[in-house]
């Protein structure tokens, strides 16, 4: 046992028919008796009634927005209210649960056992060669920290991970943190999920947001799924759709499994309002093949441009003249593609793909919504580019109801980058930085994920600090980053929760417990509070009501603070104290180096928040290089398979978020009990003389190296031919260190070419 490999859970798993709807009573009863085991009657009420309301606390989940006006009391959704319940466990890891269990026992522990044990209550240290952590206290922990950061040849042998729940005063002074000490190695969650969405929505409309708000939501003619499972990760984006549909919008899913969350959807709520009806969401399934998108939405283009030629559709031609450039080389790529290339490569048969044309014929104003179903691929940028070319056509940008949307998949990770959590800081940030606090920040670019990754397999690496998260089960290439890791010197987690990242470590590593967003901040008998920027580019508050899990758990500001007075030695006019003796003074400073964020203290006070400035969306104007909305053209991928191989995409279950496995069931999907499985279609099954409930072991090894997992039971599924579905972490072995998106470097682990053989 290496530790680094979630060992197979030994449950035995189960398969029933997939559900046809989401939500509705089995979503109250889960949520209920997930909250009430892990946090109690009173706890549960106190805690589930504050979450995501304005004088309460944004859930620790995903990043979907709240509404602006009038909220309901119950703005949360089932796996928002597990990740509640699951920060505000009562259940703790403290010095004793570390002296009973070595690392090596707990290295043996499945993910979702390690979860289950509780809050990290105190500060631990691993000694080099121990295999238990040890207490230490704070002051000797930040003092460890300080002088090895110092000690280092470099300030670019440390690397400064970020995940992205941590708040946006947190953020800033982790990146404030960084580059002080001289460099700009600030890698996060975001280089492995919407990368891709940021650098091709920069490079087509100036801004690597999205451009549409909720109310957008209740305006839009349709609204295009594309790579998403709202049901299971963004469940409350289900009643911004199912506004949609009561308003007379139309709703197209595009993704290679059907998912119960687009097909209906029943309102938890509405059984108050005495309301049994559930309501049908899709009124068209597009089951593309795996990395088929680009195909798909050439198809569509393609029969928009003939229809128009025929008289039957308009494009905006006055948007499209005044505001964009390269439309007469999109149009002679849609002439130039053949349909036999589309229909092939996307899965989909023409006449089904005109169906979904005329949706976008017959629609004044279209958002089309995605998430890692698009980034994660080779040609991930252009996934993103080509749906942007979509809605350039008809002007949907800059209109109500239209628009770009990326959907994030953490509650924070949107504002991490706002506040400057990116390897390839902009000049202009820079300068604002080096203006306010008198230091000359490092120009040159950092490590991303995947290049930290690498650098620290070369041994260029020495100290990782990562700020929430849990880095290696959340990367690719488990075995390699694994390697990577244990060559580090000294690795330090600052986390609520135990994860598998505790248990591969630097040669010395150390645990230093915070805050979680459901908690009291309290300093110098004050009650502080935080802010965070939702997945529309909207920024409000967070304001724990919770006991914190333990007297010794510090804020996140605090630590780096901490972290940052030990470590810096240069002159500056930093007061590292002072900024975290009340987050109002953090504030000020963002105020004086971020746009958009004027009088921040004054407006997040007297307000329930406000928009950042976003020019797309607020007067079709376009910060690219040219000043317009560029039209791209994009290559069909090449996504057959060689001879016994098929095409795997990882995913989520419903019982779990990122990385945190709340159980062992995938309800919607009807799988129970384990998830080693991976669901392939019959007609593969049989061909590749396979069986249904076969043990198999899948091997990723079309660059030469072999990548294999163990213990897998093949399920039928409703899955195109050609294509698989595993669950991540446990697949992540099989996604290779170099297998990335052109441009973005986000790992490709959703189009992975496997092979399968039998172990029974």
């Amino acid at each position: 046992m290496n530790g680094h490999r979630a060992p197979p859970d030994k449950s035995k798993s189960r398969q029933k028919s997939r559900k046809k709807s989401a939500a509705g009573i089995p979503a109250v009863i889960s949520t209920t008796k997930h909250a009430i085991t892990k946090m109690g009657i009173i706890n549960s009420i106190k805690t589930l009634k504050m979450v995501n309301q304005k004088e309460g606390f944004d859930c620790p989940g995903c990043a979907w927005p709240d509404p602006d006006d009038e909220r309901t009391k119950f703005e949360f959704c089932e796996n928002g209210a597990k990740a509640v319940a699951d920060e505000a466990m009562k259940k703790k890891v403290n010095p004793k649960f570390f002296s009973k269990y070595s690392i090596s026992e707990l290295s043996k522990k499945s993910d979702y056992w390690l979860n289950k044990q509780g809050r990290l209550t105190n500060p631990m240290f691993k000694a080099e060669n121990s295999d238990y952590y040890k207490e230490i206290n704070w002051n000797d922990a930040f003092e460890m920290i300080g002088k090895q950061l110092k000690d280092l040849n470099s300030p670019n042998e440390a690397i400064f991970y970020t995940s992205g729940r941590t708040s946006n005063e947190a953020a800033f002074l982790y990146q404030l943190f960084a580059r002080t000490f001289g460099t700009n190695n600030l890698p996060d969650c975001s280089n492995m999920c919407h990368e891709s969405s940021g650098a091709g929505l920069t490079e087509t409309i100036g801004i690597g947001k999205g451009t549409v708000t909720l109310d957008d939501f209740n305006n839009a003619s349709l609204i295009v799924v594309m790579g998403q499972n709202p049901g299971t990760n963004h469940p409350r984006m289900l009643s911004a759709l199912e506004s949609n549909k009561k308003n007379g919008g139309k709703i197209i899913h595009v993704n290679p499994l059907p998912e119960a969350g687009l097909v209906r959807f029943k309102h938890p709520q509405d059984y108050m309002k005495l309301s049994l009806k559930s309501t049908k969401l899709a009124d068209l399934h597009l089951p593309v093949k795996i990395n088929g998108d680009i195909a798909l939405m050439k198809g569509i283009g393609k029969y928009l441009l003939d229809e128009k030629r025929k008289g039957n559709y308009i494009f905006d031609e006055d948007f499209i003249s005044e505001k964009t450039t390269n439309f007469e080389d999109y149009i002679k790529s849609l002439d130039e593609t053949d349909w036999d290339l589309i229909t092939a490569s996307s899965g989909i048969k023409k006449d089904l793909i005109e169906t979904a044309g005329k949706f976008f014929l017959e629609s004044d104003s279209i958002i089309i919504c995605w998430a890692m179903g698009l980034t994660q691929h080779v040609n991930g940028v252009d996934n993103v580019k080509e749906t942007v070319n979509l809605l350039l056509q008809g002007g949907h940008i800059g209109r109500s109801g239209a628009g770009v949307c990326p959907v994030r998949g953490h509650s924070n990770v949107q504002g991490d980058r706002t506040m400057g959590i990116w390897e390839k800081p902009k000049e202009r940030f820079l300068n604002s930085l080096e203006r306010r606090f008198n230091f000359k920040p490092p120009v040159e670019h950092g490590y991303d994920t995947v290049s930290s990754i690498k650098a620290m397999n070369k041994g260029k690496i020495k100290i990782f600090i990562g700020l929430g998260g849990n880095f290696i089960s959340a990367t690719p290439d488990t075995d390699f980053t694994a390697s990577a890791i244990r060559k580090l010197d000294l690795s330090v987690q600052i986390s609520t929760k135990l994860n598998r990242s505790h248990l591969v470590t630097g040669k010395s590593a150390l645990i230093l417990p915070c805050l979680g967003r459901t908690e009291i901040d309290l300093i110098n008998g004050k009650e502080q509070f935080v802010t965070v920027e939702n997945s529309m580019g909207f920024v409000h508050s967070s304001r724990g009501n919770l006991k914190p899990a333990s007297k010794s758990l510090k804020s996140e500001p605090y630590i780096i603070a901490n972290i940052a007075k030990n470590a810096i030695s240069i002159e500056n006019s930093i007061r590292w104290d002072n900024l975290v003796s009340n987050y109002d003074n953090i504030r000020n400073v963002i105020e004086d180096c971020i746009e958009g964020f004027e009088n921040f203290n004054e407006r997040i006070k007297n307000n329930s928040g406000f928009y950042l400035p976003n020019p797309p969306k607020d007067s079709k104007s376009f910060s690219t290089k040219n000043g317009k909305a560029n039209f791209s053209v994009n290559e069909i991928p090449d996504n057959k398979n060689p001879e016994g191989y098929l095409t795997m995409m990882t995913i989520r279950s419903h019982d779990q978020y990122n990385t945190t496995i709340y159980g062992l069931d995938d309800r919607y999907r009807g799988i129970k009990g384990n998830r080693y499985v991976v669901l392939m279609n019959d007609d593969d099954i049989n061909e590749l003389g396979l069986k249904i409930n076969q043990i198999v072991r899948i091997i990723s090894d079309h660059d030469g190296e072999n990548r294999f997992v163990d213990g897998f039971k093949i399920m039928s599924y409703d899955i195109p031919k050609g294509c698989v579905a595993t669950y991540f972490p446990e697949a992540n072995p099989l996604v290779p260190i170099n297998h990335v998106a052109l441009k973005s470097n986000t790992p490709a682990s959703k189009s992975i070419p496997v092979r399968f053989e039998p172990l029974t």
